[in-house]
Parts: structure tokens; sequence; C-alpha cells
């Protein structure tokens, strides 16, 4: 087993049978070892600095049913709201303060008729912030949507696939959704311009070892600027409310996976990870990943935006929280850089 981690480390890639061994026969000393040859990575690339990105969620009102989620359509029991643009900038400004460089704009998928509102707040935090990059992940949408959003000044967008696996994918997704239309979304925005970001979730219900398989030679095939992976956490008002959550340990080994494959990725220590476990943040940098995302909405939203229960938004995970999240790096080794952290075309790594 610790053959092939090197050799992944060495190569970028293994053969879909050793990718199955590694993830299904492996144990906590070959998580060690994979976490560390990660963590040797991400350090050789980035040095000890994490990414910061001002998340900020700007409604949950949303068209799509996924199974999964809970702020999908027919969950009646979330109070819906939507962020007007001035809002949006107030929030844009307490951030810049706070040293913020990249503002991340996550909301539910609307339709397209809220667009237009959509370039122009692009527009406006732009022309205010010159210096800022705008990311925004607010799922499928038209190419035309798409190039506005890029016209305007986004030049990130994270949508990620969840599974690669078309069955799986109805599994989690009811029928008015496909797989092969996300595709299309992802391929047209690379076209377009954007640093693209997908992803998965690790441990969702009906995965399997080869779905997983699936995902990992999808994204290498694809190679994203941007990766994000979180562990499955269930909502008490949808479909799947009584199933386990994600494992830790599963998506640490696949965070570490992914940075050894790409070693220039950026790879976000999600909120989910978080929630999961109280030191989950700190465990997702030591296994590769070097952007974290505080939370900048409004605090009185913030409880709305409930993909899953006991979602994590104070503290260290809160913009305003930024002197906690300093000593947690630092305990670990680590600090902060306040740069926009742009995607650059990698230079031959070794």
């Amino acid at each position: 087993m610790i053959e092939l981690i090197r050799r992944l480390r060495r190569e970028r890639s293994l053969s879909p049978d050793e990718f199955r061994v590694l993830l299904s026969e492996y144990d906590e000393t070959d998580l060690k070892a994979i976490n560390r040859e990660a963590k040797e990575v991400a350090q050789h690339v980035f040095g000890n600095k994490i990414y910061i990105r001002g998340l900020i969620e700007i409604g949950n009102r949303c068209r799509n049913d996924c199974y999964y989620c809970g702020i999908r359509r027919s969950n009646r029991h979330v109070e819906r709201y939507r962020l007007n643009n001035d809002t949006i900038l107030k929030c844009c400004r307490q951030g810049y303060v706070l040293g913020f460089r990249t503002f991340v704009l996550q909301g539910g998928e609307e339709n397209e008729a809220t667009d237009e509102e959509m370039t122009i707040l692009i527009k406006n935090i732009r022309t205010e912030f010159p210096d800022v990059a705008v990311t925004l992940s607010l799922g499928e949408k038209s190419p035309m949507s798409y190039k506005r959003f890029f016209q305007a000044g986004a030049s990130r967008y994270l949508l990620r696939h969840e599974t690669h696996n078309s069955a799986h994918y109805h599994f989690l997704h009811p029928e008015s959704m496909s797989l092969a239309n996300r595709l299309h979304c992802l391929n047209n925005l690379k076209s377009i311009g954007f640093q693209t970001g997908t992803g998965i979730m690790v441990g969702s219900p009906g995965q399997t070892v080869d779905n997983l398989v699936e995902d990992i030679l999808f994204i290498s095939e694809f190679r994203p600027q941007m990766i994000g992976i979180g562990p499955f956490l269930p909502h008490r008002d949808t479909p799947f409310a009584q199933y386990p959550p994600g494992s830790m340990e599963q998506t640490l080994l696949l965070l570490s996976i992914f940075r050894l494959m790409h070693p220039h990725a950026l790879i976000p220590s999600t909120t989910a990870l978080a929630t999961l476990s109280p030191d989950g943040r700190e465990r997702g940098i030591l296994a590769g990943a070097n952007v974290v995302m505080p939370n900048l909405s409004p605090m009185n939203e913030r409880g709305k935006y409930s993909l899953y229960d006991n979602k994590a938004f104070t503290g260290a995970e809160a913009a305003e929280g930024l002197h906690q999240l300093r000593r947690s790096l630092e305990k670990i080794g680590y600090e902060i850089d306040y740069g926009r952290g742009d995607y650059s075309a990698p230079n031959e790594y070794n």
C-alpha cells in the first residue's frame, strides 16, 4: 500500500484496480502516510499559506429537488430568503476591511430571470473592489448566462458534479435533473474561460468504491482548477435524513488522493469537515487542503442556508472569527494568505 501511495505521488495516477485497492483496503497507518505525502506536496507548491475566501450565501431559494439537500424545493420547513444586492455589497465591504480578496457568492439554483441582477452585482463588486476575485456557485445555467457573468468580472465558478455514475446520480436527484447536463455545464464554464471547480460528496447514499474510482478518473481527465470534496451530511427534512454521515477518514483519504494527483489545484477544507468534527478543518489542511472559506453572510440569515443539519458557521468558520482561525492555523504550522490566491498553470513538478 505504501508503494501505491508513493507511486501515486510520483506518477499522479494509478490504474482503476489500484485505486480500488487504495480505497477499500487502507488502514490507519496508510491514511497517515498518504496524508503526510499530500501535505508535503501542498507545502512544496504553496508553502505554509492557506488562502481565505469570504463566503456569502446569497439565498436559499432553489428550483431543484435534490434528495440530499436541505434547501430542496420540496422542503416546506425552511424559511426562504434572498439577499438584495445592497446587502451583498455591504458584506463585501465588511470582508474587504477584514482582508478578504476573494468573495464566493453561493446560492440555490434560481431561474434565469435573476441572472441580470447577478450580472449587475458582479459589475458593482468589481467596480468598487477592482483587486478582488469573484467566485460563483449558483448551479446549472445556460451558456449565455455563464458568459454574461464572466464578462461582468466573475473569474471562478464552482459546480460539483457530485457523482460521475449516471445510475448513482439518478438515485440522488429527481428525473428533471441529469448528469449529462451537469457535465455539459462544466464544459461550458471551462470553454468560456472560468477557473472551474467540481467535486463530490463522500459517503453519499448509494455510493460505492467503484463510483469513487469513476469520480477520480473523471476529475483526472477534466483537470479542474478547484476540487471541492466533503462528507455527506444528512438533513432532517430530506428523503435521506436517516442515512449516516460520510466518513472523516474516507474524506481525508480522497482529499489526499486529489492533492497527489493535482498538486496545483485549489482544494478547500470544507465547512462540512468542520461540522463533522471540531478539528475537521485542521485535519483537512494536514491532508493537503489549501483553502478555507469563512462565512461573511449576515448573521441573522446563516442558519437558513441549511444544506445539512448542524452546519458550522460561527467561531473560526465565520469571517468575524479570523483571529480564531489564525490561531488554529498557527497551532498546526500554517498562516493565512490574504491574497486572491489565483490558480496558476503549473510548472513541471517533481
